[in-house]
């Protein structure tokens, strides 16, 4: 079982940047791959980004690559997402997942491979 919280979220203007941390508990943190999704008013949630279990491998929607980037700090038992030249239509609720899939490499994006979910926290980006 893992609980995720994820903090780090407001209110920034265009071009800002923003840390979003996940806490994770349980003893088999390491396990899990992470990812990070988000949902806009009136959309579907999408992926974002997402951090293998093993060698800490990356990968990013097209949309956010080059701007944000995912780590993790196993030891801490966290997850980041640093987000930088922030854009109005990244305003969405970002949550934190963990996925024990053992097929990380092909289903990184897929929000039914993630077993626990956060409760997101809010980014709000002004123009």
């Amino acid at each position: 079982q893992v609980q995720l919280v994820e903090s780090g979220g407001g209110l920034v203007q265009a071009g800002g940047s923003l840390r979003l941390s996940c806490a994770a508990s349980g003893r088999t943190f390491s396990s899990y791959a992470m990812g990070w999704f988000r949902q806009a008013p009136g959309k579907e949630r999408e992926f974002v980004a997402a951090i293998s279990r093993g060698d800490s491998s990356t990968n990013y929607a097209d949309s956010v690559k080059g701007r944000f980037t995912i780590s993790r700090d196993n030891a801490k038992k966290m997850v980041y997402l640093q987000m930088n030249s922030l854009k109005p239509e990244d305003t969405a609720v970002y949550y934190c997942a963990a996925s024990a899939s053992v097929d990380y490499s092909r289903t990184y994006y897929e929000e039914y491979k993630y077993n626990y979910w956060g409760q997101g926290t809010q980014v709000t980006v002004s123009s």
